[in-house]
């Protein structure tokens, strides 16, 4: 991971809004996203986190307020961004007909990649399923088909990956070798923009944190940051550290009503 302080965030958003008809999804959204880092965008269902993932990934338009991928502005420069960024949706969007590996080597041909073979045999051994390359991916277990999904979206080497919600509906063996696949990535110098609903994997994953509630963001910061947030207690015999869950829970409980969704 990169130490430059210095450096320009690798994902910029700046007073984002956006609202469909009456209902206010995102009401001025900061945020930035350190290069090399994880940061998890923690939230509820309909917080507004797909939202907000849909803009900096060029496929939805802001209402107001700016977003930059690597320097590029998505609402100007739409095609620089996708050509840094790869987005991983909530569901696996693999072909369950293909291997994993004719899954691999059909996008690195759509990439217009050479020798797409070679990137595909590489990815499948970076990702622990080269034993799996030749089986079909709808013989693939929950995590395995996972796994071969954010294989996919690293062909052409992006600086930048947003995984919307990577872990849900998977078992708890298949959270974890998708846990150790984002670590990995950031370890390698990926940036990931990692959307969730479990405190848990934020609290496992993430460098930074930040909790997003009705569409506005509460606190960002690391995890022992949002930990002090919490006011001392006085504990008899046992000393119970607060949690993330305490941390998120205090948060929401407290959020001011002007951030609440209007009926």
């Amino acid at each position: 991971m990169t130490t430059d302080q210095t450096q320009a965030p690798a994902i910029r958003v700046r007073g984002v809004e956006k609202s469909f008809g009456d209902l206010h999804v995102l009401r001025g959204v900061d945020l930035d996203v350190r290069a090399g880092s994880i940061l998890a965008l923690l939230g509820s269902n309909g917080a507004g986190k797909t939202t907000l993932v849909r803009i900096l990934s060029t496929l939805l338009s802001a209402d107001a307020g700016t977003v930059t991928v690597q320097g590029f502005d998505v609402a100007t420069q739409a095609a620089d961004v996708r050509r840094t960024i790869s987005l991983t949706g909530q569901f696996a969007a693999v072909d369950e007909v293909l291997t994993g590996r004719e899954n691999l080597v059909l996008v690195a041909r759509l990439r217009h990649l050479k020798n797409p073979g070679a990137v595909a045999d590489d990815l499948l051994a970076r990702f622990s399923l080269t034993d799996a390359g030749d089986r079909r991916a709808g013989t693939y277990s929950g995590g395995m088909r996972r796994r071969l999904d954010i294989a996919m979206s690293l062909i052409g080497d992006p600086p930048v990956i947003v995984l919307d919600e990577p872990t849900t509906g998977l078992d708890p063996q298949s959270r974890i070798e998708v846990w150790q696949t984002v670590r990995a990535l950031a370890a390698g110098g990926t940036t990931v923009l990692l959307t969730t609903q479990y405190l848990e994997e934020a609290e496992q994953l993430a460098d930074r944190i930040a909790i997003l509630h009705d569409g506005t963001i509460l606190q960002n910061g690391t995890l022992a940051e949002l930990k002090q947030l919490l006011p001392p207690a006085t504990v008899e015999y046992v000393e119970k550290q607060p949690t993330l869950e305490d941390v998120f829970l205090a948060l929401v409980t407290e959020a001011p009503t002007s951030t609440r969704k209007e009926a």
